[in-house]
């Protein structure tokens, strides 16, 4: 993914049915594959770690590293 100069990391607090912006931004950082994931295709994240993920399977792989 290409970035502009616009282009801001996020702040999120991730909750069970969705999350709250705390600092405006464009996108959040996978916390497994180091990737930019933008705001509007964000669908994987964990209330407990607050962290997001850029997939079903980067979640499951962080799941299962505990």
């Amino acid at each position: 993914m290409l970035m502009s100069a616009n282009d801001r990391a996020a702040s999120l607090h991730y909750q069970p049915n969705g999350f709250r912006v705390l600092k405006p931004g464009t996108h959040v950082i996978c916390a497994v594959s180091g990737e930019a994931v933008p705001l509007e295709a964000l669908r994987y994240w964990s209330v407990e770690r607050q962290e997001a993920y850029a997939s079903p399977e980067l979640a499951t792989r962080r799941l299962l590293d505990q």
